[in-house]
């Protein structure tokens, strides 16, 4: 027999607490279960919570000894809880959802599931139930280029739901647009996922980003997970142009939805004070990928072996913070004549797998003198980690086995942030691609 949805409870804030065996403690506002009223109505119930990513914390108890195990599988794997005591309070959820990412970001919302069998399944009814209830429903909209992403991140929750454009072009070669029934975005949240890896397909995204905040949307945010000009941020000669200030007042210029300035979501950045290049009517929401990279490596069998180098003082003033419990290399570059060679600053690399952090990688030249400076040095292994694999002119086959070149990293992670090269190189060793479809998906829910 299915499960049955009996009552809904509430972390914090918002909805009343339905009267079916659950109460409120006027102390502390705690939420418990009435055991005698749970067990009049079935022999066991379930306690299931989700958080912003749609995975599951689930209490699972049965009356012989009163104990209930409750289970957290998030970022950092699963976790196992176990209360002995006759009530399950909210607490005990908040307890178990602290291993999840930005779950602070939301209420905690809860679902108790009450059958007569034996045994009891929360399907996916509670779930959607719980996404109607803590979540916001959004309709994302995205590019030709980043339908596989845009997939993968519906794919984590049930509160987002992928929207179509027509595009195509006139014989002049200038877009033709179309967004099929619009009316039916009217007052829902609205998201774009953009990639701009190249200034060809800029224009034709820009006319639908402009676009979907006036069709009377309650608001909008556009993904842009590889902000492109980010290493042209400043002047270094009068005359030079910082692309990234261009770019940036060109998104500032995003009309205001009804529910507000547009929320820009940008992975990796490549300077932080970018952040104050644009304009008011925009809020840059800028996310990590390292996250990802962490739960990685502590997958690795020799996890406890691992260092983290960054090739430049750059990459380890961004990464540092993020990375400080790993034992940390520092590389930096110094001139010879011409030429320009990676030195060890800091740190021991004999006899550790180092793995060389950094936002992006676009020939990959540093990463690759870097590499033969941490092997000479008696590093074991040596793998590589950058959130943007943009790898222009499909540099990346000088990092790819069986290739004429170097092979000297064992692995190479990257994001999905560029859609183009995740094509190429997906099944490729040594590259392994990090998906940040449930990153996303969390912060579309902020």
């Amino acid at each position: 027999m299915a499960a049955q949805t009996v009552g809904l409870l509430w972390g914090s804030g918002g909805a009343p607490v339905w009267d079916l065996g659950l109460r409120r403690s006027k102390l502390d506002n705690s939420l418990s279960v009435n055991v005698s009223k749970v067990w009049q109505k079935a022999p066991r119930f379930r306690l299931a919570a989700c958080d912003i990513g749609s995975r599951m914390a689930e209490a699972d108890s049965s009356f012989g000894p009163l104990r209930t195990r409750v289970l957290a599988e998030g970022m950092g794997g699963t976790r196992v809880m176990e209360v002995t005591a006759a009530e399950v309070t909210d607490q005990h959820v908040m307890e178990a959802q602290a291993n999840y990412s930005n779950i602070s970001t939301l209420p905690i919302a809860a679902a108790l599931a009450a059958s007569t069998s034996d045994s009891i399944d929360v399907d996916r009814n509670v779930c959607s139930l719980l996404d109607r209830g803590s979540k916001k429903r959004v309709c994302l909209f995205y590019s030709n280029e980043t339908e596989d992403l845009a997939r993968r991140i519906a794919a984590e929750t049930d509160s987002i739901e992928l929207k179509n454009i027509n595009w195509g072009t006139f014989a002049d070669g200038f877009p033709s647009i179309f967004v099929p029934n619009a009316h039916g975005i009217r007052s829902q949240h609205v998201a774009f996922l953009a990639s701009f890896s190249s200034p060809g397909v800029i224009f034709e995204q820009l006319s639908i980003i402009y676009a979907l905040p006036r069709m009377f949307v309650a608001s909008f945010t556009l993904v842009l997970p590889f902000f492109p000009t980010g290493t042209l941020e400043r002047m270094e000669d009068e005359g030079d142009i910082a692309t990234a200030f261009t770019l940036a007042r060109m998104l500032s210029n995003i009309p205001i939805s009804r529910g507000g300035p547009t929320s820009l979501v940008i992975f990796d950045i490549h300077a932080l004070q970018e952040r104050f290049y644009f304009g008011d009517s925009v809020l840059p929401c800028f996310e990590s990928g390292i996250p990802l990279l962490k739960h990685r490596l502590h997958q690795l069998p020799d996890a406890k072996n691992v260092s983290i180098a960054f090739p430049d003082e750059g990459a380890w003033k961004r990464f540092y913070k993020q990375l400080q419990h790993f034992p940390m290399i520092i590389c930096t570059k110094v001139r010879e004549g011409d030429k320009r060679i990676v030195r060890l600053k800091e740190g021991d690399p004999k006899g550790r797998h180092v793995v060389i952090v950094d936002d992006l990688v676009q020939s990959g030249g540093t990463l690759i003198e870097c590499q033969k400076l941490l092997k000479s040095l008696g590093a074991s292994e040596v793998s590589a980690y950058a959130t943007h694999g943009v790898f222009p002119k499909k540099a990346w086959e000088r990092f790819a086995h069986g290739q004429d070149g170097p092979h000297g990293f064992t692995n190479f992670w990257i994001t999905d942030s560029c859609s183009t090269t995740v094509k190429e190189v997906m099944g490729k060793p040594p590259f392994e691609i990090l998906s940040l479809a449930g990153s996303i998906a969390a912060a579309l829910h902020i």
